[in-house]
């Protein structure tokens, strides 16, 4: 249970869902979170019952869009423990319109959460980083950073997060600093529940069902850890085979073709 051990992480919207689940994995492996999110009430709902549990974790307030927000976060949280090796960039929102209905100002304001608040975070927090001698970035990005969505901003937004990623991984390797991205599938939370494209993308993944919170903070934790040192620049997709497999999948279960056909048991 030490893996985080000495570790200080930030968690953008980590007062719900799997920002939530992200602080509880890394705080039961060792590390000192801080929780960032503009959700004051659930983010201090959060760190009291955590730190009941004797976790050392604390709710600081933060609007990822906003620079100067983002610089009083890590004055904040280097005041409160002297140093900052871990940045998990876990806040976003969707938008669910096509290009046509979507407006200007409803794109922009999902680039500015996904993307802008992701560019914002690394570009304040990895100076810190590297002072404390070097540490991992974590981006969450989605699987709708591969295909063709029904949500462009978002889709949008998380290939270009990919991108961003990837550049980061170039840059700051100078300051033994790694940066990763994870692309889930359809994990369930309070930010998709009720979609109607739930279903059909759970047919469509070849384990059959959701991910959970659980298994992404899971991964998570991987690529903070100094298990993943040798990992950086990457995409890792986090999504039941539905990249790899999934389209051809249902089209020949659709087909009616046999896809154990031949198999001796």
């Amino acid at each position: 249970m030490n893996r985080m051990k000495d570790k200080v992480v930030i968690v953008s919207g980590g007062a719900r869902g799997v920002g939530a689940a992200d602080v509880r994995r890394l705080s039961e492996e060792g590390a000192a979170v801080a929780i960032a999110d503009v959700l004051e009430e659930e983010g201090t709902a959060l760190a009291h019952e955590l730190q009941a549990q004797h976790a050392d974790v604390r709710y600081f307030s933060l609007d990822v869009t906003n620079e100067d927000a983002w610089r009083q976060l890590v004055a904040d949280v280097l005041d409160w423990k002297g140093r900052i090796t871990t940045l998990v960039n876990n806040a976003g929102i969707v938008n669910r319109t096509g290009i046509t209905g979507t407006s200007l100002e409803n794109w922009q304001r999902v680039m500015s959460v996904n993307l802008n608040g992701a560019f914002l975070g690394m570009k304040t927090v990895c100076p810190a980083i590297r002072d404390a001698g070097g540490g991992a970035v974590v981006n969450m990005a989605s699987v709708a950073a591969h295909v063709g969505h029904n949500d462009p901003a978002y889709a949008a937004s998380k290939a270009g997060l990919l991108g961003l990623t990837r550049t980061a991984a170039a840059e700051y390797v100078e300051w033994n600093i790694r940066v990763n991205a994870i692309c889930p599938g359809i994990i369930v939370t309070g930010l998709n529940a009720g979609g109607s494209h739930l279903e059909p993308w759970r047919s469509a993944t070849p384990l059959g069902r959701f991910g959970t919170m659980e298994e992404a903070a899971n991964l998570v934790l991987f690529l903070a850890s100094d298990e993943a040192g040798y990992i950086t620049g990457e995409d890792i997709a986090m999504d039941g085979g539905f990249l790899a497999a999934g389209s051809a999948r249902r089209i020949s279960l659709e087909a009616g073709i046999d896809l154990t056909a031949g198999v001796q048991t």
